[in-house]
């Protein structure tokens, strides 16, 4: 069990909080307890907020429909305008889009270093040598510090092929193989970035 103040937080940021982030955030969670069983031991928190955030709202319809595709559960979710507490107690920060990103580093709070989009992270820790991080026996919390640090160090190297390559576009309003296609490209950017956390590969 990780130690008093031995965590690690994850937020997702979009603009509603009712599509994006938390299609985001409860597959992250889903994928962390698939790799590691018992995730809420990880100490790995795993959290969501929205720039325009509707406070209270219940999850899109069709963006729980995305998360039963893949198992994860939906159930208890309450949309969150982003603050600046969410900003500080967050140690990555994974937006949806550029924007989305510079809106959070605009907000203050040294946040520059640990907020990127999802897509620019997916990238960064691809290139990643999960030899360089420190082992499991360390702890999943130190083994993901390690990887922000990295990642932080590669973002100058290691570009986006076009501007478009790091957005998550918007599903609000669309109809459900729209919101699939919007899974697909999350649970795809969030693969290598989960088992680059944990160290252990999805299981086929």
């Amino acid at each position: 069990m990780p130690g008093i103040g031995d965590t690690f937080r994850i937020l997702h940021v979009s603009t509603g909080n009712v599509c994006r982030s938390p299609i985001t955030e409860r597959l992250t969670r889903h994928f962390l307890a698939d790799r590691l069983g018992d995730a809420d031991g990880s100490g790995l928190i795993v959290e969501s907020a929205g720039t325009w955030g509707h406070e209270g709202a219940p999850m899109e319809a069709n963006a729980e429909a995305v998360l039963a595709d893949f198992g994860a559960d939906a159930s208890g979710f309450v949309g969150r305008e982003l603050l600046d507490e969410h900003v500080i107690m967050a140690d990555l920060v994974l937006t949806a889009t550029r924007d989305h990103r510079a809106q959070v580093i605009s907000m203050g709070h040294s946040a520059g270093l640990r907020t990127f989009t999802l897509k620019e992270f997916t990238r960064l820790v691809r290139a990643i040598d999960p030899a360089t991080l420190p082992p499991l026996e360390d702890g999943v919390v130190e083994r993901a510090r390690a990887l922000v640090r990295a990642a932080a160090a590669l973002r100058g190297w290691l570009l986006a092929p076009t501007a478009e390559a790091d957005e998550v576009h918007d599903p609000y309003g669309a109809p459900l193989p729209f919101f699939r296609s919007i899974g697909d490209e999350i649970h795809q950017a969030l693969d290598p970035v989960v088992t680059a956390l944990t160290g252990v590969a999805a299981r086929t």
